[in-house]
């Protein structure tokens, strides 16, 4: 048997292109990664030359090169021929082991062989890599002793190693001393150097707060340290004592315990505030909440400053604001130990070449803006510490959009003015002063809030307001923004006074005051008040009433911390860089003072809340989701179901009957419509009932949210019993989930969680079983015993109870049981946290952290909930579990496609969001790998994707798949090192040699290059274009568009939702990750597109909870309709259950939303708890429904009757929101209008017509 082989991609994840290292010749060649070693080493041998020449004089030359620049095989080569193949000796000093430098170490151990060159290759940390050491062909004491000249730094080692090297391999006579370390941990003075601590107790003023400056050792042996000396004159400044500890690493338990020794003085110096420039985490990914971590341990916050690989000038030309590199070592990692992001302190400046060794130098140059942000952000966060609660000025800020009274306080998952109300009630419980009242509930909340001015800009002609800001304090504030910040926002605006929230010579602020607490909602993000804007300015400059708002809190309210509530507000999505903000180029950093910011954010949204972090330096405090609960039957289907069990009663008995049954069966499917769902005619019954039976037992068993979170709230009850049910519904760390464990101890044969619910069942012997015909009936059996063991185990009282009793015979639901009592559980009732480590935070001291992702997808180690989440090393993704999921859910899609068109797709749109990919390690960019016929290569030790392999198509056993990337802007900014892969998978797919009817990439490169060269496009710029495969939204903007267009009615046909689709996704990124204006070619790859599919890897919300959806999935169908004239098959791919992935039309995916959620009494009753924001839920589905309507033309009329009857003509639920939020009925009873007058509601009964016309009379009255 012959194996055929991958054919190996070639990507490097390091690759910065090509460069050529103009370098001449040296007798020694010394390569580094470490810019800090590389600057000594030269100084170290510049001393020894200048020795050398009063007397000896035959001293070898050195060249010295920095390993960042050997990444791509072009460079290696040039470099290997012209420089290390004329050496005599060569030293390699490899960060990361052989296996992240395989080519280079190749290349050098080759050439090195063939010329008899000697060879050191050494490990880049002080840990041995023996593989490294037995590779150098110099004697082992010698690699051994060289390597330990380097590990203890310094010039003087370093002189010391030189002289060593000069004798050992050249056999010049020189004299040395042996390595000498100095300390891995130890205190340092500006002016003293290394001090003892007794000398820094002397220094430090007991009356004055201490600030840590923490910094690698090698920055102090190099001499590096110009950013150390201005953070620590600057905080001095400040009246602050400035700490500063060198360290070697933070790797091992030990060295953290002296760190605190060191920093503490063994527990007698308090430590205020951290200023952290070390890279990488301490805590790792798998790690577990400890007492012992140091920085929970010294409990203060700490932040991090960023010392960045890159210059100046890179960072204010490039809107992703620092490298990969730097995003993974100095910001994703260290979000691990729960650090505050902020932004660089330095940045690497060329000193030139050095003429005596022909070699690049570079020193760390302070950035004197970035010290001054990280010293007032410290400084901030001294005197939230300090003052008193009684004398904090607290701002509470909730999101606002779509900007109507209707939609105040949004927050995904969570009852925001219920959680206002906890927020507040906890302040005066913990003496804030809060004022002579605050109110009771939510409904006060909401009544005191509308009093005023809100974002509506009609309430500004008839509403009071409180808070305004003057123009001379506007305009003052203003001339201080950099001249680029003012232009965008008068070029946008025009004059201030322009402004809707413009009165008597001042800005109108929406909210309240409540003693020292602010209770607002975010100021509007302008397209509502620009109809034009939207269509040409997806990075729109903010209003002049939203810099008035953010002016106000920060100078004149003086707020001593902002806590955002709720995922999620807008000032983090304003344009600017990605990360390491500058106040000159960025709104985010130019409105937001560095304060203190806390932004409770649910637990299941890592990528949006991250976003906060970065670029709004947010203290994440994570909540739980909502209450999960089984949608169960209701109505006209539980009808349904009892017709069906009896016509099966009466199949072989009583004919007559059956005949009966089955008439009553198809008119009331016919009545509910369910005909669409089953794409089965009522006249075939037989096919009929057999879908009918497990779509109904779909339906029920589907997952919906019963109410909200409400924050610092467990759920309690049946929500409790019904969340606690649905975290252990799948596996978790290898544990079988709740039901297929009870399905194991009853010797049932099938997997609960991978079965056909339709298919038959019969189980003897149970009297559980007994009524049970199919299989769906038998997992209700399952769900409902697992409740009611779970209810009686809750309830406390198991002794009495004969099921209970039962139960336990069941081993492993007993195990699991367990397992949740004291473990989940627990963990539930620590929903408290919320609430008490916000007030930690506010006390001015440290927030544990935590991870973050989808509870029930088996992520139960984000739990408990109230800590500052982190997402995941963007290195590894896609993860190898990924992978195999989207090769599963690939070959569904693709199958599906088949047997609906009889062919393979060519090509295919997927949509890929960053939260979606930190919360599944890369599901979706997996899948598009595997339809393009490809698997990442993954590093052994790190598992980090490190390469690719193509799967020959031999082994494919099909064509391959062209795959357009439509990635969200956070994606953009969180995973270059994606894109940049799927950009190297595309480009060497299009370079194959195969048949072009089983390689469209190619076909397609080929085809359009030309059309390109044939338009007079040079060569290179053809190239480039008929490569694009990424496409987003333009640097520095976010979003599709669609929203505020379809919110503010502000267009006419489907064209027009096109248009904004196309203008603000037509963005590319291709090889080089700069995002360039490319909209011919977006509609290009639009026109050929046949599948536009998008997927969701949980079910802890659906496709009508979330505006992102209908925006980016129904965008891009438009859009592609608007370009074909025929509509695309649109599929949708659930992955809720990885080891299960199913794909399925979006029509299908719509109607099982409609049925079992939008239209569900259980639903409906559950967020009706929630008064207003139940209210606001009930709206924003309807909203979200008539939005993926108006872009794929998907929604029957029987969805649009069932909704207004449910939500509108429903006495109960009518007066609900009539009562709790009037707005909300408004708007609703004007959609739906809204849609009869566009034609998407094509025949509403005369009768619903007349009643909507009526309704919206009296909602205007």
């Amino acid at each position: 048997m012959h194996l055929i082989p991958t054919i190996p991609g070639g990507w490097n994840p390091n690759a910065e292109g090509v460069f050529h290292i103009e370098q001449t010749p040296g007798d020694i060649v010394f390569l580094s990664a470490a810019d800090t070693e590389i600057h000594s080493l030269n100084n170290a041998y510049r001393e020894i030359h200048q020795s050398a020449a009063n007397g000896q004089s035959d001293i070898p030359s050195l060249r010295i090169a920095n390993l960042v620049y050997l990444k791509q095989e072009l460079t290696i080569d040039k470099y290997v021929e012209e420089v290390i193949g004329e050496a005599k000796l060569v030293v390699c000093r490899l960060l990361g082991g052989r296996n992240y430098y395989p080519y280079l170490f190749e290349a050098i151990s080759i050439i090195c062989e063939q010329k008899k060159i000697p060879v050191l290759f050494l490990p880049g940390y002080d840990a041995p890599d023996i593989e490294l050491l037995n590779s150098s062909t110099v004697e082992a004491n010698i690699a051994d002793t060289v390597w330990k000249y380097l590990c203890a730094g310094g010039k003087q080692n370093l002189i010391n190693g030189l002289k060593y090297i000069f004798k050992a391999v050249f056999n010049l006579q020189y004299s040395f001393i042996a390595p000498q370390r100095i300390a891995d941990l130890f205190l340092f003075h500006p002016v003293k150097g290394i001090i003892s601590q007794e000398e820094q107790t002397v220094i430090c003023n007991n009356n004055l707060p201490n600030v840590v400056i923490l910094v690698y050792q090698t920055h102090y042996l190099a001499d590096n340290l110009e950013p150390v000396y201005y953070l620590a004159e600057q905080l001095s400044n400040s009246k602050v004592n400035p700490v500063i500890a060198f360290v070697n690493n933070l790797r091992d338990q030990h060295t953290c315990d002296e760190l605190f020794d060191l920093l503490t003085n063994r527990n007698t110096r308090v430590i205020d505030v951290i200023i952290n420039t070390t890279s990488f985490s301490i805590k790792s990914l798998s790690d577990k909440e400890d007492d012992q971590f140091i920085f929970l341990k010294i409990n203060a916050p700490v932040i991090q400053a960023i010392f960045a690989s890159c210059t100046r000038e890179i960072w204010e030309e490039n809107l992703f604001g620092l490298t990969p590199t730097d995003v993974a070592m100095n910001i994703a990692l260290p979000e691990i130990d729960g650090r505050i992001i902020t932004t660089a302190v330095s940045f690497k400046s060329s000193l030139g070449k050095d003429a005596l060794t022909d070699s690049d130098l570079l020193k760390y140059s302070s950035h004197p803006e970035g010290c001054d942000v990280v010293v007032e952000f410290a400084r901030k966060w001294i005197t939230l510490k300090y003052k008193t609660n009684q004398e904090k000025n607290i701002a509470l800020i909730m999101p606002n959009y779509p900007n109507k009274d209707s939609r105040l306080a949004n927050g995904v998952g969570l009852d925001t003015p219920a959680s206002i109300i906890e927020i507040l009630h906890a302040l005066q419980q913990h003496a804030y002063h809060v004022g002579e009242f605050i109110p009771a509930n939510s409904a006060e909340l909401i009544a005191l809030i509308t009093h005023y001015v809100t974002n509506d800009t009609d309430t500004s002609l008839y509403r009071p307001y409180q808070v305004s800001l003057s123009v001379e304090q506007f305009s003052h504030h203003f001339n201080q923004l950099s001249s680029a910040l003012q232009q965008k926002v008068t070029q946008q605006w025009g004059k201030p006074e322009n402004s809707p929230n413009y009165n008597e010579d001042a800005f109108i602020i929406p909210g309240f005051l409540l003693g020292n607490i602010f209770v607002s909602i975010q100021p509007s993000r302008g397209y509502n008040q620009d109809a034009k804007a939207i269509y040409h300015s997806p990075d729109l400059a903010p209003t002049y009433a939203y810099l008035a708002y953010y002016f106000w809190v920060n100078n004149v309210f003086n707020a001593d911390a902002v806590i955002h509530v709720g995922k999620h507000g807008n000032l983090e999505w304003l344009p600017g860089k990605s990360v390491a903000l500058s106040k000159d180029s960025c709104f985010p950093a130019a409105l937001l003072n560095p304060i203190p910011h806390f932004y409770p954010f649910i637990v299941n949204d890592p990528g949006e809340g991250t976003q906060a972090k970065r670029r709004n330096h947010a203290v994440i405090i994570d909540h739980l989701i909502p209450p999960m609960t089984r949608a169960e039957s209701y109505g006209a289907l539980t009808k349904l179901e009892h017709l069906i069990d009896e016509y099966y009663e009466a199949y072989n008995i009583d004919p007559k009957r059956t005949a009966s049954i089955k008439t009553k069966i198809k008119q009331l499917v016919s009545e509910a419509n369910l005909e669409t769902d089953l794409q089965s005619s009522v006249n075939d019954i037989d096919e009929l009932l057999v879908k009918l039976d497990g779509y109904l037992c779909e339906l029920k068993e589907a997952q919906i949210r019963d109410g909200l979170h409400i924050l610092g709230k467990a759920p309690e009850g049946d929500q409790l019993i019904d969340l606690l049910i649905a975290l252990h519904r799948v596996p978790v760390s290898g544990q079988a989930g709740i039901t297929q464990s009870l399905a194991k101890d009853l010797q049932l044969p099938f997997d609960p969680l991978n079965c056909d619910y339709k298919e038959p069942f019969s189980m003897t012997g149970n009297p559980l079983f007994t009524d049970c015909r199919i299989i769906g009936d038998a997992v209700e059996v399952l769900e409902l015993l697992i409740r009611s063991i779970l209810t009686e185990l809750l309830s406390g009282d198991s002794t009495d109870s004969g099921k209970l009793t039962e139960s336990m015979q069941y081993q492993l639901t007993t195990a699991h049981c367990k397992f949740i009592l004291e473990d989940t559980l627990p963990k539930i009732r620590l929903t408290t946290k919320e609430i008490g480590n916000l007030l930690t935070g506010l006390n001015g001291y440290y927030v544990p952290s935590g991870s973050s992702g989808a509870p029930t997808r088996g992520r139960l180690d984000v739990l408990p909930t109230g800590r500052n989440f982190y997402s995941v090393d963007v290195r590894t993704i896609p993860t190898e579990t990924a992978y195999n999921l989207g090769l599963k859910s690939a070959n569904l899609i693709i199958n599906r496609y088949l047997q609906e068109h009889g062919d393979y797709p060519e090509s295919i749109g997927v949509s890929v969001w960053g939260t979606s990919t930190m919360r599944t390690g890369g599901d979706d960019i997996a899948q598009a790998f595997a339809l393009m016929g490809v698997k990442p290569v993954w590093q052994m030790a790190n598992r980090r994707v490190s390469d690719f392999e193509i799967i020959p198509l031999i082994l494919l056993r099909r064509p391959r798949i062209d795959v357009m990337l439509r990635i969200s802007g956070f994606f953009r900014d969180a995973f270059p090192d994606v894109i940049s892969l799927f950009n190297a998978i595309v480009e060497r797919i299009a370079q194959l040699d195969e048949p072009l009817d089983q390689n469209p990439v190619r076909k397609r490169f080929l085809k359009e290059k030309q059309e390109w060269k044939d338009k007079g496009v040079d060569e290179s710029k053809a190239h480039k274009r008929a490569l694009f495969r990424v496409f987003g939204s333009k640097p520095g903007a976010y979003g599709a568009g669609l929203q505020a267009v379809i919110d503010e009615k502000n267009w006419q046909t489907k064209e027009d939702l096109a248009k904004v689709y196309i203008n603000w996704s037509g963005y590319a990124y291709g090889s080089d990750r700069i995002g360039e204006s490319a909209h011919e070619v977006f509609e290009k790859r639009l026109s050929d597109i046949q599948i536009v599919m998008h997927n969701q890897d949980n079910r802890e919300h659906d496709i009508l909870d979330s505006d992102d959806y209908y925006q980016f999935q129904g965008g891009m169908a438009n859009a592609v309709q608007s370009i074909k004239g025929e509509q695309p098959a649109i599929y949708f791919g659930d992955h809720a259950r990885p080891e299960n992935p199913k794909v399925k039309t979006l029509k299908e995916e719509l109607l099982k939303v409609y049925r079992s959620r939008v239209i569900n009494p259980k639903w409906i009753e559950g967020v009706k708890r929630h008064g207003y924001k139940g209210a606001f839920e009930m709206a924003a589905t309807m909203d979200y429904l008539f939005a993926y309507d108006a872009t794929t033309n998907l929604v029957d009329d029987f969805m649009y009757e069932g909704i207004t009857q449910e939500y509108l003509f429903n006495e109960d639920n009518r007066e609900f929101i009539e009562q709790v939020n009037p707005w909300a009925l408004k708007d609703m009873t004007e959609r739906m209008l809204e849609a009869v007058q566009r034609g998407m509601w094509k025949e509403p009964k005369p009768e619903t017509l007349e009643r909507l016309q009526a309704l919206f009379v009296e909602t205007e009255i």
